[in-house]
């Protein structure tokens, strides 16, 4: 029962010194339980929602009636019982991370007080202290076994738009012609098993008949895919939709989105996810990975007491699965911890740095076991590169990240404003017609250019390719210098054939798709990543920008600034090499990612002498992008759907006051609160009903307005029902009492209800002089709800995290009602 008198007592008020002997950013955090926060609300499933039982907050509603209060209030409190639901969290609420850290600090101190008594109390402290790393590991394990699943079926239904292998109808283009011995080096992907739509159905391969036949059952398919996965998610699972990292940011924040990470999200995800991929529409795998490993994590954490009960230790099992997901999704497990720390993450402890590198490590050794790809690789497009770069490329590679910064400022305007019209016209109610209409365009458009034609992913992995004498690729038709003859000379440094300009034609009408269809695509009602369509458009500005360099190399290699590198015959430039830091330049211009973004792409090829060419490419994108707006996409997004996201990136410059951003304002009703001892229930039942209001603080008197503490509404109405349903005697005229003792009542009276031990006595408060900027950086650093506001210790008002961003707007001159979350 310690923590529950610790509650009683007021959540940790008497913790206050440990915040001058902290030692750590986790201890400072932790010592911050003085202060208590205030939200109500409904902590079970994050999203699967049945309210967890069990909480850990006391309640006493004793009360007794005059002359006799002593024994009967003291008899009842000695039988009050925690219950459930008190102390919980409501859909589309935020946490109290400050009550979670002192929750979690009493548990562990309760278990390690403990497990000298006995040893299966021993045995106890040890499955606690273990099950951080249980959870982790499960999370890593699903999350590697659904990434091969989703590889393997993706690959599968892409290939059957085009045909079906009938020696084996599970195998994919690839694999039905690896045991054949009917295959040429040139057209080493056509065999007899493999019959495309045309020869199954007209029975004949070539001629204007067979395309036609082969390009209506390319669009078929597509069509059929893209309808399927949108009537799936919007009958089963709505939150399956998007890529899922600017609502996982939010939760990771504090925020509860009842129902984003359950199990039905989970498997229509999953699902549709290979749908949508295959169905050919211009979105990736990659982000959604990331919200399924998420979801893996959630159901997993409900297996162990000390995470299911417990909203702040579950988002440190969530960071370690979004760790997990990217490490999947890239085959870049330290990429992937990166990714978490710097993307996604609010709070991000040593221990979940530890705990998210191990998740990490899990699942891309499982998907390394399943080898979806069979080139024994974690992703399809992983290249290796074995000549060097020179000086004089930096200025290209820097060229490429102005491409990438401009395309990711233009992306992320164009796309938010689509979105935008999206909500709020008639057009967003017919989201099946959209994603068909998208699919439909998407289709017929692609199939006539190869490039546009094949899986992104093949398409990336095409780009990335260094040219060698087992190419094939019509990018790679080089004239030999020995005879003139065309050839596939060891060196890719020679002169291009007519095969090459046509293939750069076909490209630029690639990325000039590329670029239409993704915006459009990226916020459809179906899963649908950014990182892979980035990354084609820049590797196809990359590979183009390589190859004019590469043939200004070859004709003009007098020039001073090839004559020192590029010898006559020699390697000196590297097509492929520009693909990657053009394929790094536009996702770090659309994410603004840095660090991780450099070290998932490094990871992806394996080569540390490319570093400094991505560094140089990811930090122009970033700057380019950053001159037109600091937003990256998933903040553009997370503000457009309007989640109380405070951006810990975001730096607050204004010279404002509490008292300026604080509620009531000058035209406003006043600020609604509680007595301490002179309430009947009826009149705190009609403040209840009359506000929408999460909590209220309690003051002495409406003369004084000092200030007691702070209740909230939640807990205040299950305290009631739970004394209706447990006592005799209480009526709408019963005294409601804050204080320790009951107030000196008449004989005659009702039994008076007492509330102590659901106030918060330690609320976190501010004075009416308190720059914005403090309270902005308290609000970010300690994930506050809200705070109030005083003055000589008198009741001002109330600050919340949703006025701070209403300010915020106000500041930037936004509309600030525009951007709230209804």
């Amino acid at each position: 029962m310690e923590s529950e008198q610790l509650f009683n007592r007021g959540y940790c008020r008497n913790s206050y010194n440990s915040i001058t002997s902290a030692s750590s950013d986790e201890e400072l955090l932790d010592g911050a339980g003085v202060i208590m926060d205030f939200h109500t609300t409904e902590d079970d499933n994050l999203l699967d929602g049945d309210a967890s039982p069990g909480s850990n907050y006391a309640m006493s509603n004793g009360g007794g009636a005059a002359g006799g209060v002593s024994s009967s209030t003291h008899l009842l409190d000695l039988l009050e019982e925690p219950i459930p639901g008190v102390g919980t969290y409501d859909d589309f609420h935020t946490i109290d991370w400050v009550r979670e850290k002192c929750k979690d600090r009493e548990r562990h101190r309760k278990i390690n007080s403990k497990k000298k008594e006995s040893a299966w109390e021993f045995t106890k402290s040890l499955y606690d202290a273990w099950s951080g790393w249980l959870v982790v590991t499960l999370t890593g394990l699903a999350s590697g076994a659904l990434a091969g699943l989703i590889d393997i079926a993706a690959d599968w239904m892409n290939d059957l738009k085009e045909g079906v292998c009938l020696s084996a109808m599970w195998f994919n283009h690839e694999q039905c012609c690896w045991g054949s011995n009917e295959t040429t080096f040139a057209e080493r992907d056509k065999c007899p098993q493999w019959k495309t739509w045309a020869e199954l159905i007209l029975g004949q391969a070539e001629g204007p008949g067979s395309y036609i036949m082969n390009y209506f059952m390319y669009t078929y398919w597509a069509l059929a895919f893209a309808f399927l996965a949108v009537c799936l998610v919007k009958v089963f699972a709505p939150y399956a939709c998007g890529s899922g990292i600017p609502e996982i940011k939010t939760i990771l924040s504090g925020f509860i989105i009842r129902g984003y990470l359950g199990k039905w999200t989970l498997m229509i995800k999953t699902i549709t996810l290979v749908l949508a991929v295959a169905s050919g529409l211009s979105l990736g795998k990659e982000g959604p990975l990331v919200h399924v490993a998420c979801c893996c994590g959630n159901i997993f954490s409900y297996l162990f007491p000390k995470y299911s009960k417990n909203e702040a230790k579950k988002r440190e099992v969530l960071s370690a699965a979004s760790a997990a997901g990217v490490s999947v999704a890239f085959g870049a497990p330290i990429g992937g911890v990166l990714f978490s720390l710097e993307e996604v993450s609010y709070y991000f402890p040593l221990k979940t740095l530890w705990r998210s590198f191990f998740a990490a490590l899990v699942a891309a050794f499982v998907l390394r076991s399943i080898n979806p790809f069979g080139n024994s690789r974690l992703v399809l497009f992983y290249v290796e590169y074995h000549t060097p770069w020179y000086l004089f490329e930096l200025f290209p590679f820097i060229l490429l990240g102005v491409f990438g910064g401009l395309w990711g400022a233009f992306f992320i305007r164009a796309n938010i404003a689509w979105c935008r019209r999206r909500k709020s016209t008639r057009f967003g109610k017919y989201p099946v017609l959209e994603v068909i209409t998208v699919a439909a365009i998407t289709a017929i458009v692609a199939f006539p250019n190869p490039y546009t034609r094949q899986n992104t992913s093949e398409l990336i992995k095409e780009l990335f390719t260094d040219c060698g004498p087992l190419e094939s690729s019509q990018l790679c038709q080089y004239r030999s210098q020995m005879n003139g003859s065309q050839a596939y000379p060891e060196g890719s440094d020679a002169a291009a054939t007519p095969g090459v300009y046509s293939a750069m034609w076909q490209l630029s009408l690639a990325l000039i798709f590329k670029i239409v269809m993704t915006i459009f695509t990226f916020g459809l009602k179906v899963p649908s990543g950014l990182f892979i369509p980035s990354m084609a458009i820049g590797a196809i500005a990359g590979r183009i920008v390589g190859i004019a360099v590469e043939q200004l190399a070859y004709y003009h290699h007098d020039w001073f600034l090839f004559k020192e590198w590029c010898e006559v015959g020699a390697d000196c430039i590297t097509p492929g090499l520009y693909a990657m830091v053009g394929a790094a330049a536009c996702l770090g211009g659309v994410t603004r990612m840095t660090v991780s973004l450099v070290v998932i792409v490094f990871e992806l090829t394996g080569g540390l002498e490319y570093i400094v060419p991505l560094m140089a490419a990811v930090m122009t994108s970033k700057w380019v992008g950053d001159a037109f707006g600091r937003e990256g996409i998933y903040e553009a997004h997370i503000r457009l759907n309007g989640y109380p996201f405070l951006d810990a990136k975001e730096e607050f410059t204004h010279t404002t006051l509490a008292r300026e951003v604080m509620r009531p304002r000058r035209n406003d009703s006043p600020l609604a609160v509680l007595t301490q001892d002179d309430l009947t229930l009826g009149e705190l039942q009609a403040i209840i009903n009359e506000t929408s209001y999460n909590g209220f603080p309690v003051i002495v008197s409406k003369e004084s307005q000092r200030l007691v503490g702070f209740a909230l509404r939640r807990d205040i109405t299950i305290a009631i029902e739970n004394a209706r349903r447990k006592q005799e005697g209480i009526v709408l005229n019963s005294r409601v009492y804050f204080t320790q003792h009951a107030p000196t009542l008449p004989a005659d009276s009702p039994r008076p209800l007492k509330l102590r031990s659901i106030l918060d006595m330690s609320p976190f408060t501010v004075t009416d002089h308190t720059p914005m900027e403090i309270v902005v950086d308290i609000f970010r650093k300690l994930g506050l709800r809200q705070c109030l506001v005083t003055h000589n210790g008198r009741l001002l008002g109330i600050i919340t995290k949703k006025d701070i961003l209403r300010h915020m707007a106000q500041m930037a001159n936004q509309d600030p009602e525009s951007i709230m979350f209804n």
